[in-house]
């Protein structure tokens, strides 16, 4: 998978390249304000494409977050894309401060994905989870259980980049993907799940637990 000993997100070098050469270009015409407008453009395209490396929590039967930011559903919903079945979901919210490259929730094998354009609604709503443009993954862990996640668009958003395919074999806590400036994750997991996870919570990425697969 990519990106695995990069500080920075190779996705995000095309933005940091356009907007340091734009901030160059503007202080050897010395028109300061634009110079300075750019530079903290060029400072935050490194900062938002940040690449932190995290500590795994161990467990075969953990789930952790995919995603950094806030909670904004958890709840049992009834899921027919994939599972066709009730599921507890939960979603997390990334602002454009969060880190944005996603981690695989649990280990298992990649047996469906899927990819779909729509619209770019604020993506702390709950319909853009069915609106908005998305791309997930169906995982199968070795217990044979399924597990659903899905990289959701916001306002800003325009790009989902997702690595796996189908056949993959995923360890939990491994980078999979990220979304470009502002998203949302739902992760869809077995009902009888153990979960502590409320709305409003704060999720790290490969870190936080959200549940125990019984």
């Amino acid at each position: 998978m990519r990106n695995k000993n990069q500080p920075i997100a190779v996705e995000g070098y095309p933005f940091i390249a356009l907007f340091a050469f734009i901030t160059i270009i503007f202080a050897l015409l010395g028109w300061r304000c634009l110079t300075v407008v750019l530079l903290v453009l060029t400072l935050f395209s490194v900062y938002f494409f940040r690449n932190p490396d995290r500590t795994i929590p161990q467990g075969e039967d953990l789930v952790v977050s995919p995603a950094d930011g806030k909670v904004v559903f958890a709840g049992l919903v009834q899921e027919d894309r994939f599972l066709n079945e009730e599921v507890l979901k939960i979603s997390v919210f990334m602002s454009v401060f969060n880190v944005h490259v996603n981690r695989v929730p649990c280990s298992g094998t990649v047996v469906d994905q899927f990819y779909n354009k729509g619209q770019f609604v604020n993506a702390a709503l709950d319909k853009a989870s069915i609106d908005n443009e998305q791309g997930g993954l169906v995982l199968e862990t070795a217990a044979g259980e399924k597990i659903l996640f899905v990289q959701i668009a916001g306002l800003i958003a325009r790009r989902i980049v997702t690595y796996p395919v189908v056949g993959d074999l995923l360890e939990r806590g491994q980078r999979y993907g990220l979304i470009r400036f502002g998203s949302r994750v739902d992760i869809y997991l077995p009902k009888n799940v153990e979960s502590d996870i409320k709305l409003g919570d704060r999720c790290v990425a490969g870190e936080t637990v959200l549940g125990r697969l019984v």
